[in-house]
């Protein structure tokens, strides 16, 4: 039995594959897993395939939450992705990147997370890489998923209303906390609302299976999952629809929590809730009389949903409207080369 302070350098690419290979059982539709140059698996007749990254330094920092957070969040912010699409995710292959001094506890603690995530969602593991780096960690999954109907960011048509599903601001807020040193290196937290907000970023949880029953039943004509921020995103459905849109103050439903210490603090909660990014709710556009199945169905399936605005003719651009008029709205959400 190895020490989980043993370096992976020690134990060897191999046998940290074999390590890894053991904890990983076959599944429905897995006709060769870990262990070949390929995996071979079954799929529907529409396969969707996504991959995302989490780079320390850029997307996490080690002690800033439990490793295997780490592992849920790196398939969960796949998961939306699959699920924005309309789709239903099924595997998975992790390609790991990593120094030779990290420890071992690092590798089995990624695993935890990555495996408990894929059994409440039943996802498959099939595959991955291990590679040396002299620089950060990397995370790299890549989830293939099938669909019967898919939604893409260009379906916005003017007349449609733009909705969000959940509240949003949670995440930005933890990440300012974290880096205050709330809850660093496994240390409590006292507040609740700073728990939640912490929890909103380290573990992320998107409204899986609404994007794909809204595909389902033709009700969603565009969507995209909120990972970059509200404003970041809404835009990029306008430059892929043609279109405009505007959004209500009022309407944008701001997290209770990260509202509240936002305003302990003088910051606007409204600049979290469209900015901040990495809440992982989904953004749909849908005719007005759509709006009544989508609610049913957000109800049916516990979801929150909020008609936040909607789109008109007109160059990619948006407006807020507040009690005050209605200003240009200028994204300000994350974008990894700069602005663009």
């Amino acid at each position: 039995m190895l020490p989980p302070h043993t370096p992976v350098g020690r134990i060897g690419e191999k046998a940290l594959l074999r390590r890894i290979r053991s904890r990983i059982k076959g599944a429905r539709g897995v006709l060769v897993g870990i262990g070949d140059d390929a995996a071979a698996v079954e799929t529907g007749a529409l396969s969707l395939i996504t991959t995302d990254s989490l780079v320390e330094g850029v997307h996490f920092r080690r002690g800033f939450g439990p490793d295997a957070l780490l592992g849920r969040k790196a398939l969960s912010v796949n998961l939306s992705d699959i699920d924005a699409m309309g789709g239903v995710a099924r595997y998975a292959t992790v390609s790991l990147c990593l120094p030779s001094e990290t420890p071992l506890a690092f590798v089995d603690g990624l695993y935890d997370g990555l495996i408990e995530r894929a059994r409440e969602t039943g996802v498959q593991i099939v595959g991955g890489n291990l590679s040396r780096t002299h620089g950060a960690i990397v995370v790299d999954v890549a989830l293939v998923g099938q669909a019967d109907t898919i939604v893409r960011r260009s379906g916005a048509r003017p007349g449609h209303l733009a909705l969000v599903t959940g509240t949003l601001g949670a995440s930005a807020m933890g990440v300012l906390l974290m880096e205050e040193g709330k809850g660093r290196d496994g240390g409590l937290v006292a507040d609740e609302r700073e728990r939640r907000c912490i929890a909103g970023q380290l573990d992320p949880a998107p409204p899986l299976g609404f994007g794909h029953a809204a595909a389902r039943a033709g009700l969603a004509h565009a969507a995209i999952d909120l990972s970059d921020g509200l404003s970041g995103d809404l835009l990029n459905v306008c430059q892929e629809s043609g279109v405009g849109a505007w959004v209500d103050a009022d309407a944008v439903p701001t997290d209770d929590a990260a509202r509240s210490l936002a305003e302990q603090r003088g910051a606007d909660p409204l600049d979290l809730a469209l900015h901040g990014g990495e809440d992982y709710q989904l953004l749909l556009a849908a005719p007005a009389e759509a709006v009544p199945g989508l609610r049913d169905l957000a109800t049916r399936s516990k979801v929150a949903l909020s008609v936040i605005g909607g789109f008109r003719e007109g160059e990619p651009a948006l407006s807020l409207r507040t009690r005050a008029g209605e200003a240009p709205l200028l994204p300000r959400s994350h974008e990894h080369f700069g602005s663009g």
